[in-house]
């Protein structure tokens, strides 16, 4: 009915355009189709790209904070959705293996954020890549030793989500000025997969890491071979950056 309301008003002049319809959808729908198609087409490059990015989200965030790029690094070095890498406590982080435990996301929920268990509720084994573990310590040298301690927060030390981080650094001024108007956050996650898949690191391996219940959603992060077999497509910015990043991630356990 609201609609029909406000069509009647462009026709009698009061409105310009009909506030109900829906605009953009065409855009949102074929991001959705090409990431169920084809997922590497939404990550970023490589890791020049993905630090620039960074870069600019914090000089465009309030006080210029530095925590901001932190999260995105580390969302796109371990594959890891945003709320996740929120829920993100000191003693997850082994760095004697250098191995992260993902066991935890935060979410929206009635009166504000709140942690619960990850997607699919089975924690996962990440291997925690060269290039990404001096932020690591820098990280759990501002939790004083505290083994619940939030590795990253917002500026005032609460949860971050999506939303959040988007409103924070300006994500999508920031992005559309670097061209990456298509990038959502969630396409970090992307990145990180396709990075690992190019790293040489096997499809059922990849399959644990990212928490996917079947292979077959893992082997979209692969190029096929004529014989029908999998291999990663080229050369991997995680590769030309470390060569720990090929290590073997040990099966994951149930979260506890």
């Amino acid at each position: 009915m609201l609609p029909l309301i406000f069509e009647q008003a462009i026709v009698d002049g009061i409105l310009e355009r009909n506030p109900a319809h829906i605009t953009g959808w065409q855009r949102e729908y074929q991001q959705v189709e090409d990431e169920l198609r084809d997922p590497r087409s939404l990550a970023l490059r490589d890791w020049d790209t993905l630090t620039e990015l960074a870069d600019a989200l914090v000089a465009a965030s309030y006080n210029h904070n530095r925590g901001w790029g932190d999260v995105v690094v580390h969302s796109a070095c371990t594959a890891t959705r945003i709320g996740e890498v929120s829920g993100v406590r000191a003693r997850d982080v082994d760095t004697d293996k250098w191995l992260l435990t993902c066991r935890r996301q935060t979410t929206p929920a009635p009166g504000g954020l709140v942690d619960k268990h990850t997607k699919g509720r089975v924690a996962r084994l990440i291997p925690i890549i060269e290039p990404l573990r001096p932020l690591i310590i820098r990280r759990l040298q501002a939790t004083r030793g505290d083994p619940d301690g939030r590795l990253f927060t917002g500026p005032r030390g609460g949860r971050i989500s999506t939303a959040v981080l988007r409103d924070a650094t300006r994500w999508d001024d920031v992005t559309r000025d670097l061209d990456y108007e298509h990038l959502r956050r969630h396409d970090l996650r992307h990145t990180g997969l396709t990075w690992m898949a190019d790293a040489g690191i096997l499809p059922h391996i990849l399959k644990e890491i990212a928490g996917h219940r079947l292979i077959t959603t893992t082997q979209r992060y692969f190029h096929p071979t004529c014989s029908g077999s999998w291999k990663p497509a080229k050369p991997s910015p995680i590769t030309s950056r470390s060569s720990n990043a090929t290590a073997r991630s040990p099966a994951a356990g149930n979260t506890p």
